[in-house]
């Protein structure tokens, strides 16, 4: 069975491209792209090569002029300089799931395995490829769904010279299939293995384009390295780029129902977590460690006769953890996987189901870790005796309490770039929600700015509610204690306010944190 679709040719015609500021990063660049060619893109750093690329494929269309293409039309492969699979996984399993996605059909993961001569490795995980294993294992994703034209990011970016003639070698037999191809890259080597070339100068000026073997005496320079440093001054390219064609880039891809990508993403998501050793380590043993903390701080008994100070420290510890539980599993799930994520969006995936299946695998954990801390707390007398209503009340509140802070980490998660700008956000979050939630000092109390911010924090609306189903006012008012009395009246009516407003109050901040997710990543992806 063919690799790609129907060719389809392509022709450029005024594109131009402005960024925040009134950079120009594209100036009026027309050019034309043959089926069955391969074509460099080369230029100086932020001369607009992956501009160029992205209008071209269509993932960024450029703010003037047009893409037209000829031929049936058909998607259109695109593999950004990030990986774009999950590493945890084995090949084979990764492709496969990359394949539903896409709506192709599973035989074709087989196929493609075997065109990029990857087949010995369909069950070794993706991780542990070697670099020029990992970028043909991009492409092979793109190859699944049969692309009409193809376009990679500096592709060789990384790989050593021999890999990186492998990988030409591979592009070039696509190629003769009669499929366009067109790479971006700073490696002149891999200019010479190319038919056209493309040259950028800074502000996104078109400078050359024509045979590649042409390239270096167009410049007068000696080799493709030489012609770097010739490029400023460099007369604009005029290049006919009129004809025919059909406007736009990649066709509308066909998208799967909603509930068929929330299940399928669900089923990924939760294969990635089992593979990531690490990861699920982490996700499980942070509660546990946590919990053994609370068992050394908490006192047996504290409850029964209780002291004011006591008890209220030990229900904003407990409203703090599970709030601390649901940051920390939301804030690592989707800053690591954006390439990935960007790159299925533009072959079809919802933001919804994306959405929808973080949210229904690490819900179900939180369920269970929230309940292994309460029921552990009452069990060794951490907790009063309460009824079951109460209890679960109780439990209720601290799921809904997970809940609020796993949308708050996937909010988090998905504005950051990466691990680290993630990690630095941690310490950021987790300090107002202990100082304005009213625990160390009342709300009532505070000046009317941390009046406000109290209104903001998660924290506050289980903390109360959970004072409120333990029966706080009653255990200080009649526990005997002198403090017990002049404390709950600096709290004000904190505790008397009715549970079920607290709940409403947690259940909407999920709702505005999930849906302000889905406005970034419609942003950012």
């Amino acid at each position: 069975m063919p690799v790609i679709n129907e060719p389809r040719s392509l022709r450029a015609v005024g594109l131009g491209q402005v960024v925040r500021g009134g950079r120009r990063t594209l100036d009026d660049v027309s050019l034309t792209v043959r089926a069955g060619e391969l074509v460099a893109v080369i230029g100086a750093s932020g001369a607009g090569k992956t501009t160029l690329l992205e209008a071209l494929a269509g993932v960024r269309p450029p703010a003037e002029g047009e893409v037209l293409f000829s031929g049936t039309p058909g998607p259109i492969g695109y593999v950004p300089q990030d990986d774009i699979i999950h590493q945890q996984l084995p090949l084979a399993r990764t492709l496969r799931y990359a394949a539903r996605l896409r709506g192709a059909p599973e035989q074709r993961v087989d196929e493609v395995l075997e065109v990029l001569r990857l087949t010995g490795r369909a069950d070794t995980p993706v991780g542990s490829l070697s670099g020029g294993e990992r970028k043909r294992a991009s492409i092979a994703v793109e190859l699944l769904a049969r692309p009409s034209a193809l376009f990679l990011d500096e592709p060789t970016s990384g790989l050593d010279p021999a890999s990186a003639a492998d990988l030409l070698a591979l592009l070039r037999r696509l190629a003769a299939d009669g499929v366009p191809v067109v790479l971006t890259t700073h490696n002149p080597a891999d200019v010479q293995r190319c038919d056209t070339a493309v040259v950028l100068a800074p502000g996104g000026r078109l400078v050359y384009a024509g045979p590649a073997r042409d390239t270096a005496a167009h410049f007068g320079a000696d080799d493709i390295a030489g012609i770097y440093g010739r490029l400023d001054g460099a007369p604009t390219f005029e290049h006919d780029a009129g004809g025919t064609g059909l406007p736009g880039g990649a066709t509308t891809p066909a998208r799967r129902p909603a509930p068929r990508q929330t299940l399928l993403l669900t089923r990924r998501n939760l294969a990635v977590l089992v593979a990531n050793r690490l990861t699920l380590a982490i996700l499980a043993g942070s509660p546990l460690a946590i919990l053994a903390m609370f068992l050394m701080l908490f006192k047996a008994g504290a409850f029964e006769r209780p002291d004011p100070s006591t008890t209220v420290m030990i229900l904003f510890w407990i409203a703090f953890g599970v709030f601390f539980f649901g940051l920390t599993y939301g804030l690592l799930q989707i800053c690591t996987e954006l390439a990935i994520l960007r790159r299925e969006v533009f072959a079809g995936l919802r933001l919804g189901p994306y959405l929808a299946a973080k949210v229904i695998l690490l819900l179900p954990l939180l369920a269970v870790v929230d309940l292994l801390l309460l029921g552990v707390l009452r069990a060794l007398d951490r907790l009063p005796a309460l009824a079951a209503a109460d209890f679960g009340a109780v439990y209720v509140t601290t799921l809904l309490a997970s809940a609020c802070a796993l949308a708050l980490g996937l909010l988090c998660s998905a504005s950051v770039s990466d691990v680290a700008q993630a990690g630095l956000l941690l310490p950021m979050l987790c300090f107002p929600q202990v100082l304005f939630v009213g625990a160390i000092l009342p709300v009532p109390q505070m000046a009317a700015v941390g009046r406000w911010m109290s209104y903001a924090m998660s924290n506050r609306w289980s903390f109360e509610a959970l004072g409120h189903s333990t029966g706080l006012e009653a255990l200080w008012r009649d526990g005997g204690s002198p403090l017990g009395p002049p404390l709950l009246a600096t709290y004000g009516d904190s505790f008397s306010r009715p549970v079920l407003v607290d709940w409403l109050i947690l259940g909407g901040m999920t709702a505005v944190f999930l849906a302000a997710t889905w406005g970034v990543l419609r942003r950012r992806a």
